[in-house]
């Protein structure tokens, strides 16, 4: 009887180790999921913050920036540019 009561201890405390051990992992996946949702917050504030910056100071923008705006006119000039052809093609 000694060795089925062992048994039965061992079981249930390694039942307990596994428990333990889904809870943590759970709890480690919940605190990455909500970094991630941080993260998207950051990129998306960062976007608006961007795009805002632009919009004000874009034709006059500070020298750390003139790069920045350089290339975001040259990147709309061609999207006009490049939707004038499409439209050419479609008549």
């Amino acid at each position: 009887m000694d060795f089925i009561e062992k048994l039965g201890d061992t079981i249930t405390e390694k039942g307990m180790e596994v428990a333990g051990k889904a809870r943590e992992t759970a709890e480690i996946l919940k605190l990455k999921n909500q970094i991630a949702t941080c993260r998207d917050v950051v990129k998306k504030n960062y976007r608006e913050l961007g795009r805002l910056y632009y919009e004000k100071c874009g034709a006059h923008p500070d020298p750390d920036m003139e790069t920045y705006c350089t290339a975001i006119r040259n990147a709309l000039s061609g999207i006009e540019e490049l939707q004038g052809k499409i439209e050419e093609l479609k008549g």
